[in-house]
Order: structure tokens, then sequence, then C-alpha cells
């Protein structure tokens, strides 16, 4: 199934859902409003012309304080059919000092989804509600921050470890 007919049947069934679809892009994707992510993951994965039962991998951006918004993208594909997707929802980014973004998790659709949304979670400060295991991946639980954020500022040591350059670089 091509990335058209994919599209048209999301426009379809979720009309008001779909922000933004580009089949011209370098990877075609489809952009959804963050409150639909979670019944479009389940329909993606439940209806039997799609089937999209491999959730290959769940990344972020945080698009800066400019912009103010960050995004989640997903990947998956079909295996039996042979055919994948990029999914993206766009949301605003917190300033600092606020509560961290809420973006509905997608574990209970796919069980990966668990693992990667705590990487985004670790690394840029984004929120998944509903994922049962929401911890730090890869730095220590006690690290402050989140340094894949473009506003992040590494802190001068870590337990008596530097961790900055002199110029003010993370190492």
């Amino acid at each position: 199934m091509t990335f058209v007919e994919i599209n048209q049947i999301l426009v379809t069934r979720f009309p008001d859902a779909i922000t933004e679809s580009r089949d011209n892009a370098i990877q075609p994707f489809i952009v959804v409003k963050t409150e639909s992510l979670t019944d479009i993951c389940r329909y993606l994965h439940e209806d039997s012309r799609l089937y999209f039962d491999y959730l290959a991998c769940v990344t972020a951006i945080d698009n800066g304080p400019g912009l103010a918004t960050m995004e989640v993208i997903y990947n998956l594909t079909s295996i039996p059919y042979g055919h994948d997707l990029m999914l993206k929802i766009i949301f605003p980014r917190n300033q600092d000092k606020e509560p961290l973004p809420v973006v509905p998790s997608v574990s209970h659709i796919w069980r990966t989804a668990e693992w990667h949304e705590r990487e985004a979670f670790d690394l840029l400060g984004i929120y998944f509600e509903g994922n049962k295991d929401l911890r730090r991946i890869l730095l220590p639980e006690d690290w402050e921050g989140h340094p894949l954020r473009k506003d992040y500022s590494a802190q001068e040591k870590y337990h008596g470890i530097s961790v900055r350059y002199e110029d003010g670089n993370a190492q």
C-alpha cells in the first residue's frame, strides 16, 4: 500500500485529526493532533488493511525556544504487508521551571514504545502519560536537566567529576 493510500484511509477515518501530510518529503510523513495520537495508532495497528505491527523507533526533537515546539516521531512498519509510515505529533515545549510537556504513551499498543519513550523522557524531558516505567534510561536518576534540549546548560560537575569544557560546552 502506498503512502497516499494510507493517508487517504486516515483522512477518511479521522478527518479532524490530520494536520499535515507530505508525500514529497525525503521520507513522507503525517502530522496528527496530539490528542488523537492513541486512537490513530490503535487503528493503524488493528485495521486489517494496514496492520502496522512493528514500531521501529520513537524519537523526539526539540525545535528550540524560538519555535517553542517539540516533536515526537513514530516510525511504523507492517511486516506482513511491507509498508512503512512516519507519524508525527508537534506540541508546545515547556519553558524553564514549567512542568514537562505531556503526550500520550503508545506503549499499550506497541510494547517496544516503553523503552523508546523512556529515552525521549530522559534526554528531552517529554512526559509520556500512561507509560508504566517512565524513568531515566541512560542518565543517572539524579542528573539535572535533559541534555538534548536546545536550551540545555551542562552542570559544572556531577559528583565531583567535571562535565564541562572550559568553553562551557558539554563534554
